[in-house]
């Protein structure tokens, strides 16, 4: 089988210089190579952010009507091709096609929001503050940005952030995960054809050369990043220090909690779809279950009578949940499994052995899930970003609570009951940024804010809603002082906005 050359788009066009180093893409349901990407070296990044940088001159003067134009279009062609789009996805990363797809409609929500950008950069106006002095306020762009998003979400968290920036009058240059990157290029080519100057969007592959370079550039203004809390902080701290602002989500360690007077149909069918769809590779994917004694032994033989109908494979063929991203994360997920049994956990289901509906050298790993789990496992410690569900067990809500609270993580959470006061109180008490009451995966709507608490949030603004707005635009106060009107004339024509 052939591999296709996935290379940067600078200036709106395919790069075509050499590239020194080059890595492979995967198909994860077969383990075949199907892509060899270029990664960037710090002149290549150069090269996009100077692009980018002069492009972001004229954007950023460009009208909000036109700028608004761009965006409808943009999500209308988003809409028009988000079949292909999914398609790319499941086969680079693996997640099955309905699942893909929901990603990228998550992501036409933030377009949307978008869309009303008019509106967003509305400012202030206090008249006569002192005799004949008014005061106002304005929001600007900021110039060049930089995205960096992760493996797990290749097209819903590149467009988190790309249409607000850009929305704002910001130009982008954004590096994808080197596992799965041909969905960003064709969203990129999408932004093209809605009309969005050449140099706006630009995409550069790499690792961390190319992410250093970036940190590190002076017309780099503002850095966006999603993926793991060790590289989360790093990017917060080098971006930081080379005088950026700075959004950085790391990783989660998502707790479900399930009170005895709960509905457990509910809460079983919640633990399954929230624990092991994308095949766990969620940052808001509950990882663990905290069962409040009597209802864990009820509530695990109904998420493992759930389990057995889940089939593992292929995501084209129409299966419940899909492969690991690459053949190095699933062993390494596999060796959770094997320390959370050396470490006394009861494996309730195992899922390394299949069956699998996909090819022999897939990187597969089916359902697993863990009973009696206790907080000193590697399996509850660490944030393990695969199928994998384990279930603490707990005597009361306040040991939920405080297990919940105690944890370095803060990004989602979620409480089943049909206790209205106990949810009440949880939603008050609980230390985490995004809590679900009977919603087992609580990602806010796009004109709210997505950002957790603690290990899960380097920087102080979340991700799209009001605040994306704030984090990639400037704000400025103007005092005004007009001693007398000035005539100019009759014109009795319609006013126009270009």
């Amino acid at each position: 089988m052939s591999t296709e050359r996935i290379t940067h788009l600078i200036g709106g066009t395919p790069w075509t210089g050499v590239s020194e180093r080059t890595s492979k893409v995967y198909n994860p349901a077969t383990g075949e190579v199907t892509g060899a990407l270029d990664l960037a070296s710090a002149a290549t990044v150069d090269e996009a952010v100077k692009v980018a940088h002069e492009a972001s001159k004229a954007w950023g003067r460009t009208s909000l009507t036109k700028r608004a134009q761009v965006l409808f279009a943009f999500r209308e062609l988003l809409n028009e091709r988000k079949g292909d789009i999914a398609a790319l996805i499941t086969a680079e990363h693996g997640k099955v096609l309905s699942d893909a797809l929901g990603e990228v409609t998550r992501g036409l929500e933030v377009v949307e929001f978008a869309c009303g950008i008019p509106h967003l950069l509305k400012g202030g106006f206090s008249e006569n503050v002192s005799t004949n002095v008014d005061v106002y306020s304005i929001r600007q762009s900021l110039g060049a940005v930089a995205v960096i998003s992760p493996f797990n979400f290749p097209a819903m968290v590149p467009l988190w952030f790309v249409p607000i920036a850009v929305a704002c009058g910001n130009s982008v240059v954004i590096k994808p995960s080197e596992k799965d990157p041909s969905a960003v290029n064709a969203v990129a080519a999408l932004w093209k054809e809605a009309g969005l100057p050449d140099g706006v969007m630009n995409v550069v592959h790499g690792d961390k050369e190319a992410v250093d370079r970036l940190l590190e550039h002076p017309d780099i203004k503002a850095v966006s990043f999603v993926g793991s809390t060790p590289i989360a902080r790093y990017v917060y701290e080098t971006g930081t220090a080379n005088g950026k602002r700075v959004q950085a989500l790391g990783g989660a360690k998502n707790h479900m909690v399930v009170l005895p007077d709960a509905d457990l149909d509910l809460a079983a069918d919640a633990a399954v779809n929230a624990g092991f769809g994308s095949a766990g590779e969620r940052c808001m994917a509950i990882s663990a279950l905290i069962a409040v004694e009597p209802v864990a032994d009820d509530l695990i033989a109904k998420i493992k009578e759930r389990m057995a109908t889940l089939k593992t494979g292929d995501g084209t063929r129409g299966c419940d949940m899909g492969p690991l991203v690459t053949g190095e994360h699933r062993d390494k997920v596999v060796g959770y499994v094997e320390a959370g049994v050396e470490a006394g956990a009861e494996l309730a289901v195992d899922g390394r052995n299949g069956p699998f509906a996909g090819g022999e050298d897939g990187f597969w790993l089916a359902p697993t899930l863990f009973d009696k789990v206790t907080p000193q496992m590697s399996i509850y410690t660490d944030e393990i970003f695969g199928p994998v569900l384990s279930v603490v067990r707990v005597p009361s809500y306040d040991a939920a609570l405080d297990l919940v609270n105690s944890n370095p993580y803060g990004n989602g959470t979620a409480i089943f009951t049909n206790d209205g006061g106990a949810a009440r109180r949880y939603q008050t008490e609980v230390e985490v940024g995004m809590v679900g009451v009977n919603v087992p995966i609580p990602v806010p709507m796009a004109y709210y804010s997505f950002g957790g608490w603690k290990n899960s949030l380097f920087g102080d603004t979340h991700a799209h809603g009001t605040e994306g707005v704030h984090f990639f635009t400037r704000g400025k106060v103007i005092t005004s002082r007009w001693l007398d009107p000035s005539h100019g004339g009759l014109n009795l024509g319609f006013p126009t906005h270009d």
